[in-house]
């Protein structure tokens, strides 16, 4: 049962860390520009309905936000992984072996979802 626990715990990490980087990855247009909102900034702007110079004026402190704001999350990211790294490889001893087949089977699901989240972005932006 203990067994058990630690194998979907695992799954839940991988599936979870998963998410989250695909959620960091650029996306078409670049970093930053999920679905038109520049890390949710320009989604405000938006709401508070800003007149064109406010528009203009508002415009110039975003574009100097979103790089900060993508090597804070790069970073984040960054160390998220090695987290789940350092756990994940802890927790693989505890498995059996066919837990470990399982969990090898659902790292390599994720990295290719990755990979081909990657092409897509990259296709897109051809």
């Amino acid at each position: 049962m203990k067994r058990n626990v630690l194998a979907l715990t695992a799954a839940g990490a991988i599936a979870l860390g998963g998410f989250v980087l695909v959620q960091a990855q650029p996306g078409p247009g670049g970093a930053g520009h999920r679905h038109g909102h520049a890390f949710g900034l320009k989604g405000i702007t938006e709401k508070l309905d800003l007149t064109a110079e406010q528009q203009a004026k508002v415009q110039p402190i975003l574009d100097q936000a979103k790089p900060q704001i993508a090597a804070i999350h790069q970073e984040a990211m960054q160390k998220m992984h090695t987290v789940m790294n350092s756990t994940l490889s802890q927790i693989r001893p505890m498995l059996t072996a066919d837990q470990q087949q399982k969990l090898d089977a659902i790292e390599k699901a994720h990295q290719d979802m990755l990979n081909a989240k990657k092409q897509l972005n990259d296709a897109m932006e051809d």
